[in-house]
This record gives C-alpha cells, sequence and structure tokens, in this order.
C-alpha cells in the first residue's frame, strides 16, 4: 500500500519548524530566563494536548525543572475521585481550573506552558487566565487556524492564543485531521506530531541558552542506564516538592 502520511508528516514538521523559529526562539529565552532565576517550567495540557507536554516532561534527556500539570493531578493529589476527572469532557469546565491551579501552587519565577490545539475550551482558557492574574508568563502550544475559527466555550469568549505571552502554532487544520482520504473520510492528525518536535527544540534551545550562560542545565539520564537513577536523584534534588513525579 502505498502510505501518504510520512510525506505530510515531513511537511508538517518541517513547515512548524521554518515558520515558528521566531516563535521557538523567543519561548527559549523566556523559559531559559525563568528557570535561571530559580522558577520551573509548568507544563499543561488536556485531552490529546497532553502528550506534547508530557513528552517534555519527566523522561531521558528532557529538563528535570519541568513539572507536569494534568486534570489527574486532582485525584493523585487533590483528594478528587478518580472517576471525577476521568471524564474527557472535564476539559470543558472553567470551574476545575482554580483547584488545579492552587494545586499546582506556582513560585514567583515559574512560567507554564500551555497546550491545547483548539485553545478554546473552559478549564485550558480559565486556567491561563488564573496564570495571568497571577502575573506569570505563558507559552501557548496551539493550531492558530482552529482558534481562530471556532468559536470559544470559556464565558470571557477568550481562547488560550488571547492570552500567552508567546504563541507557537503547530500548524494543525481545524479539526486536526489532514489527510483527505476522499468520500468524506479524514484521517492522519498532526498536532502532537508538531507538539513533540516543538517541545523537543525548545528543550534543545534552553539547554543550548543555558549552556551558553555558562550554565550546566539539569537533564535527565535514562532511568534504564547504570547511573541514571544516582544522577537523576542529584539533578532533581533543588525542585524536590515543586517537580512532582509523573505517575502511570
Amino acid at each position: 500500500m502505498n502510505y501518504s502520511y510520512p510525506a505530510l508528516a515531513h511537511k508538517v514538521i518541517d513547515d512548524m519548524a521554518d515558520r515558528q523559529a521566531s516563535a521557538i526562539d523567543a519561548a527559549v529565552d523566556l523559559i531559559t530566563s525563568r528557570l535561571r532565576r530559580g522558577g520551573v517550567l509548568q507544563a499543561f495540557g488536556t485531552g490529546h494536548a497532553r502528550i506534547p507536554v508530557h513528552e517534555m516532561a519527566g523522561r531521558a534527556g528532557g529538563l528535570t525543572s519541568v513539572n507536569l500539570v494534568r486534570l489527574s493531578d486532582l485525584a493523585f493529589r487533590g483528594g478528587y475521585a478518580p472517576a471525577d476527572v476521568a471524564d474527557p469532557l472535564l476539559e470543558r469546565d472553567p470551574e476545575i481550573a482554580a483547584p488545579l491551579f492552587e494545586l499546582t501552587a506556582p513560585a514567583p519565577d515559574d512560567v507554564f506552558l500551555i497546550a491545547s490545539n483548539s485553545g478554546i475550551n473552559g478549564a485550558v482558557v480559565e486556567l491561563a487566565m488564573l496564570v495571568r492574574d497571577a502575573g506569570l508568563p505563558i507559552v501557548a502550544l496551539t493550531s492558530v487556524a482552529h482558534s481562530t475559527s471556532t468559536p470559544s466555550r470559556h464565558p470571557s469568549g477568550k481562547r488560550l492564543l488571547d492570552l500567552a505571552d508567546v504563541v507557537i502554532d503547530n500548524g494543525a487544520p481545524p479539526g486536526d485531521a489532514a489527510l483527505d482520504l476522499g468520500e468524506g473520510v479524514v484521517v492522519g492528525a498532526v498536532s502532537n506530531l508538531a507538539g513533540v518536535v516543538a517541545v523537543q527544540l525548545l528543550t534543545e534551545g534552553i539547554a543550548r541558552a543555558m549552556l551558553e550562560q555558562g550554565e550546566k542545565p539539569p537533564v535527565y539520564r535514562s532511568m534504564n542506564l547504570p547511573d541514571g537513577d544516582e544522577r537523576n536523584a542529584a539533578a532533581t534534588a533543588r525542585y524536590e516538592g515543586r517537580v512532582h513525579p509523573i505517575e502511570a
């Protein structure tokens, strides 16, 4: 069978890396400045948008100063029943953002990376508003095409991109699926493909910037290498209580 997705994947990645180079550079500068002051990168996403932020947190080759924020934190650490946070429509509820923000308890030098392909759901927008009210900066990873063509589900009418200091456009079309097979069948979602590459570019850029400024970036080593546990323990000690372990 002649598959079309590999060519589409190359185009999406190349286009995103080219068109978003200045946005990624701006995000690198913003995040690096906060991390060098002792801040933590609070990375949040709901639904499938959890995948790019999860890729940035708690993994080999990733920065130890990234804390993964998820709706499921409310069950793991916030006393909510697992069934209450398992509803896939929970991301539409703006009221869930306040307890999640309180549980995250960001410090004054922290910075947020919020991923949402549509950027319209209530929990995402409300959390971004709480972050802004706290005086903290936001990098948004979103689809500008989707977000600007779809009404917000937040009572304010705002979207994630309206609240961000830096917007990285993943280039996904409205609806995310980008491969039209004909007869009304469209497959091939691309938002997370581009998103994973974007956060790896951020990780590389932040690490390079810190090295250029004379500071060794704290990076996870694979726990499946002989010295992984020992090196990771040393690298994560300074963030104890602020970067939480990632549950399965």
